[in-house]
């Protein structure tokens, strides 16, 4: 490599690490308000309702255990199945070749994950990172700008949801995009030599298009037009906005959660719902997964760790009220519709289970396989060890982990996935680790 090229290999970490600096500090100002000490920033008082949540320590262990290890190593046979050796990108479900950008976000987190874990050695996390950016270079854009929606994994062709070509494309997704943005910033931070990679793929998508003051916007065709709409709810639209801060986007607007916030109480706990629809058809929903992410990858803050604190402890409570084993997202089913979002309060009700079209389906509530690792690594409780206990059976050392177990009978959602086994690796390694975004390991 030439003297220029060291040149900007190293000018390109250095930049994203300065843009990391700015962004977690951004994050950390606008947590606080510009006047730490006034007491009148959260105009509708929905806020002070979390003032005496107290936030569950972390469990950072500083070490992974042989049953740590075995997990990781079910969870990454996953991508050994289904990574295509072409294009290098992953299905989104077991032999279904179809991906998304935040399909493909979580494949790279999966891949650095188990390098963190030794489950796999560097060079192999660097080489298969490698070829999915330079597979992402090439794929063709929905109108040369962004990302479609969908893909094919063997062919990079753009796809509707049935995986069948479409000449133009179904629009983008910018929380997609976001958590994929989140991803590359990963990337650079713990494979510096490819950070020019990184750079070179993000200045060909134009992410100035999918953001409006301070929002995110998606890109939606609604009879053969586009449409452009606010993309996020609370969750969800501020771990976003975490994920594009690291780059220097202004995301004031999707960061303040406190704008469109509602409290909902749920077995004695303070739930953060939106008052804004969900696809402007049903009620906003809360969920354990962007909490998870959020913890996981990039650490809570102030405000998120008493969000994410309050979510879990209304699960706990659940299962001591009931008797049931709680732990609920979104997630994969393996009967039709086949998606499912499993809410803490959705729908205008507590414990909906929700279709993508808003209807309710709550006898496929699951024991969900993801949450169970990701809060157990996040707090480590005895309730935390009871779910993966009752989870830890289900690992398929041919497959990798599948979603969890249906509560109304006990038998397994079966589907197998790429979110799944990849918040598996993510958890496992933040137990050892503590969150991605650090360095160095």
């Amino acid at each position: 490599m030439s003297f220029k090229d060291n040149l900007i290999k190293a000018r390109s970490h250095i930049i994203f690490l300065v843009a990391l600096a700015f962004g977690l500090a951004l994050v950390t100002w606008i947590d606080r308000g510009p006047d730490a000490d006034a007491s009148t920033q959260d105009t509708d008082g929905q806020m002070a309702q979390f003032e005496d949540i107290t936030p569950l320590p972390l469990a950072i262990t500083g070490t992974s255990s042989d049953v740590d290890l075995e997990h990781a190593r079910i969870a990454w046979r996953y991508f050994q199945n289904n990574t295509d050796p072409v294009t290098g990108l992953v299905n989104s479900t077991d032999n279904y070749p179809s991906t998304t950008m935040w399909e493909t976000g979580s494949y790279f987190v999966a891949t650095m994950s188990a390098q963190r874990l030794g489950v796999i050695e560097r060079d192999e996390a660097v080489a298969r990172i490698s070829l999915s950016l330079d597979t992402l270079q090439d794929m063709r854009l929905f109108d040369g700008v962004l990302p479609n929606k969908a893909y094919n994994v063997r062919t990079g062709e753009l796809v509707n949801y049935a995986n069948e070509p479409v000449e133009r494309g179904l629009g983008w997704s910018a929380l997609d995009i976001a958590r994929m943005v989140g991803a590359l910033g990963h990337v650079e931070a713990n494979y510096p030599e490819l950070a020019p990679k990184t750079a070179t793929l993000m200045a060909r998508w134009r992410l100035s298009d999918m953001v409006e003051d301070g929002q995110l916007i998606g890109g939606n065709m609604i009879d053969g037009n586009l449409r452009r709409d606010q993309e996020g709810r609370v969750g969800y639209e501020q771990y976003a906005a975490k994920a594009m801060m690291l780059f220097g986007y202004d995301m004031y607007r999707a960061y303040d959660a406190e704008s469109h916030l509602m409290v909902q109480d749920v077995q004695g706990q303070p739930i953060p719902v939106d008052t804004r629809l969900h696809r402007n058809i049903t009620p906003a929903f809360t969920v354990s997964e962007p909490y998870l992410f959020d913890g996981l990858e990039f650490g809570f803050d102030a405000r998120s760790h008493r969000f994410a604190t309050s979510i879990y402890a209304a699960q706990e409570a659940r299962y001591h009220d009931t008797g049931i084993l709680t732990a609920v997202s979104e997630s994969h089913i393996d009967v039709a519709p086949y998606f499912i979002y499993s809410s803490v309060w959705g729908g205008g009700a507590p414990w909906a289970v929700m279709t993508f079209s808003g209807d309710r389906m709550d006898s496929r509530r699951t024991v969900t396989t993801k949450v169970a690792f990701a809060w157990d690594a996040l707090f480590g409780t005895d309730y935390t060890r009871e779910l993966l206990a009752a989870i830890a059976p289900l690992g398929d050392v041919e497959r990798g982990w599948p979603e969890g177990i249906y509560e109304v009978d006990g038998t397994t959602n079966t589907s197998v996935t790429v979110n799944t086994n990849a918040v598996v690796l993510a958890a496992l390694a933040f137990r050892a680790y503590g969150p991605l975004i650090r360095t160095g390991q």
